[in-house]
């Protein structure tokens, strides 16, 4: 959790690489609780505008939330904590988050739906909102960084390709 602009609005940062195993017996009632727990923590902190920061990356399939729970914490949300948010930044998209929130942007606000964000980096996450007060997990940095190196990597690899740069060049 930080703070951004003179108002203090909050960012509140959500990795979801730490949320439990989907193979728990008791994961409904965890993910229930847990969900009650953010809710009533937005409501104490939040008074203005603020932004949420959902880091997707280095998420195993089986810690990622379900639909369903989605739905129900969409729907549980207080209509002020849904008006003040500012962003809802996803960063490292998987295709299982894009594909969710495709499948089911008919059935959210429009206003919700254009306050949705990918980020693919953490570059591009500075480059959005203040990071001196967010604290962003090493797991999270290391996947960052890995991503990146994998990613330098395939654009060297394709300049390097004739085929390649002749395509680059149309």
């Amino acid at each position: 959790t930080g703070y951004y602009g003179d108002g203090l609005n909050a960012i509140i940062v959500f990795a979801a690489c730490f949320l439990p195993d989907s193979s728990r017996t008791d994961y409904n009632y965890v993910m229930e609780n847990l969900f009650l727990y953010v809710i009533s923590t937005l409501e104490l902190m939040v008074a203005e505008d603020y932004v949420i920061v959902y880091l997707n990356g280095a998420t195993p399939r089986r810690r990622m939330p379900g639909l369903a729970w989605m739905k129900k914490c969409y729907q549980m949300i207080d209509r002020r904590l849904r008006k003040n948010l500012k962003s809802f930044i996803i960063v490292h998209p998987s295709w299982f988050i894009r594909t969710i929130l495709a499948v089911t942007r008919p059935f959210i606000s429009s206003k919700f739906s254009s306050k949705i964000q990918y980020v693919n980096t953490l570059a591009e996450l500075r480059e959005m909102i203040p990071m001196e007060y967010v604290h962003i997990p090493d797991s999270i940095v290391k996947y960052d960084e890995e991503k990146c190196i994998k990613r330098r990597m395939r654009t060297s690899c394709l300049s390097n390709d004739p085929e390649m740069a002749s395509v680059e060049q149309e």
